[in-house]
């Protein structure tokens, strides 16, 4: 018999929502658990998920969210675990903690206000600024060609450049003045590689008053393009202000990606409203490192850390992704900065949340740079991380929904929470053409022979069955895991895994942690 709070004597109805790889993480942690009753998904879509819970039976939607709570009334949810960013941005968490009784349900994962610390990454800026926690120095543009005049002046060392931003300076109109620009650098491009020059554009900057004719113009352009071209280590990172999937981050390696990239966001709007604001921000060099907490509005519980790596090519190439891989634990950070982030990072975050009145209950998620200067926030995240969270609850070896549970009723300080001590490593495979655009419908095969591997769990992210056949249904389609006693060792079967499962375009990197210190290793 179910009691008004979820439990069945002394069992639990959980809703999961999400339907990703983190998901299928977080559901097979939970489905270990002696408290679990029945575990209620709203992704049945996802193979890992349907195999390990039951569908909910009405819409889930932002728009139609009293569906989802009249649902946890009828079925006596007594947690809501909520796994993706956007339904913590849409405000789940806020609707589904009211009961129809007036009495408060748990739900693990912060309402709307804290979740802007991740969807609106200037109000995160803002908040750790007057928390002074440390981050890099970054300006927030609406404007695009704002944007871009900021750019340029990071530029000002190259003297073409400055010598450039001399003469534009003269047109008053700022739209104007990077229509010149732009115009300087198709006629230099084009005569640089022996293209057909736009007599408009010659049109354009000669009502610019640009060069004294035709000749100096395209000289003065020739030169300009170059100038675009060159590489420049010291440009700022582009960032989409709101939700971008983990792949609204630029680090642009010319001026022309630069001002490609703000075009991107601001005006061809290729992540819809999450590039309505950018934040232009100082490059930071170092080691990139995750490190989770779990807060529940008074104590704060740091996670074991964890290494993403977040580019799709090998060595740190090509665009960046929702994360190609991750392991944990991660060997670059040692206590002395564990310490130090613990501090100056999540207390000082914590104390700003209060200081807001916002009652942040579920995962803080820093993305740090371990700067010569030591550590600085690139960004936070309010959820796990995915792929970080397959490692993470590879290594859990305490209860999962207690540990929720207690996260979302404030009594973290009452649990006892244990980790593994073995190593574990996840390796993404990925559709071809991720991240920019996914081939899907491929037949997959070989899940239950890597699953072999001594270790081994291969958790669904972007799949679907058609009749009966698992095909590929995602950008990222699979997160192989594997536990060891040791690092080596759990690498080695992670990719001995990777090895026997196929489909069409499989693409995958082979240098997961592949900078680990030997001391970790062993």
């Amino acid at each position: 018999m179910t009691d008004a709070t979820g439990l069945t004597g002394s069992k639990l109805n959980v809703l999961l929502i999400g339907g990703g790889g983190r998901e299928h993480a977080l559901a097979e942690a939970m489905s270990r658990s002696p408290l679990l009753d029945t575990l209620y998904i709203t992704h049945p879509s996802n193979p890992g998920l349907a195999a390990l819970g039951t569908p909910v039976d009405v819409p889930v939607s932002g728009k139609e969210l009293y569906r989802l709570q009249q649902f946890c009334d009828r079925k006596n949810i007594g947690l809501v675990v909520i796994g993706p960013e956007d339904p913590l941005a849409e405000g789940y968490a806020d609707a589904l903690r009211k009961k129809s009784d007036g009495s408060v349900r748990p739900v693990f994962g912060p309402g709307k206000a804290g979740a802007m610390l991740e969807s609106d990454k200037a109000f995160a800026k803002q908040m750790m600024r007057s928390a002074s926690v440390p981050t890099g120095e970054g300006r927030v543009f609406t404007d695009p060609n704002a944007a871009k005049h900021y750019l340029v002046a990071v530029a000002r060392d190259d003297e073409e450049v400055s010598g450039l931003i001399e003469g534009l300076d003269r047109i008053q109109d700022q739209s104007a003045r990077y229509h010149a620009l732009a115009a300087l650098v198709r006629v230099g491009t084009a005569a640089t590689h022996g293209g057909t020059v736009g007599a408009p554009d010659l049109s354009l900057l000669k009502d610019a008053g640009i060069g004294r004719d035709r000749a100096d113009t395209v000289a003065l352009a020739k030169r300009i393009a170059a100038a675009w071209d060159a590489p420049r280590k010291s440009l700022p990172v582009i960032k989409a202000c709101g939700l971008a999937k983990g792949k609204g981050v630029i680090l642009p390696a010319t001026l022309r990606e630069a001002f490609d990239a703000i075009d991107d966001m601001m005006v061809r709007k290729v992540f819809g409203d999450a590039g309505k604001k950018v934040i232009v921000e100082e490059r930071l060099q170092g080691t990139e490192v995750s490190i989770l907490a779990l807060l529940d509005g008074r104590n704060i519980l740091i996670l074991p850390p964890c290494q993403d790596h977040k580019r799709l090519g090998e060595g740190d190439t090509g665009p960046n992704t929702g994360g190609m891989g991750a392991f944990c634990p991660a060997d670059t950070v040692d206590e002395a900065v564990m310490r130090t982030v613990e501090t100056d990072v999540f207390v000082a975050i914590a104390d700003a949340l209060r200081r807001e009145e916002i009652d942040f209950r579920g995962v803080l998620y820093a993305g740090l740079m371990l700067t010569p200067g030591g550590p600085k926030v690139l960004e936070f995240n309010t959820r796990f991380g995915d792929p970080e969270c397959q490692p993470l609850m590879a290594r859990l070896e305490s209860d999962a929904i207690e540990l929720f549970l207690a996260t979302a009723e404030g009594r973290l300080d009452e649990v006892d929470v244990r980790f593994s001590e073995q190593h574990a490593v996840c390796v993404v495979l990925a559709s071809p053409g991720y991240p920019a655009d996914p081939k899907t419908g491929g037949e997959i095969v070989g899940i239950d022979k890597a699953q072999e591997v001594d270790g081994v769990r291969v958790y669904h992210a972007g799949t679907r069955s058609e009749g009966g056949t698992l095909v590929t249904a995602g950008g990222r389609v699979l997160g192989v895991t594997a536990l060891a006693p040791d690092f080596a060792t759990a690498r080695a079967h992670a990719y001995r895994a990777c090895d026997r499962i196929r489909f069409d375009g499989m693409q995958y990197r082979r240098d997961i942690g592949a900078g680990v210190s030997a001391t970790a290793r062993a």
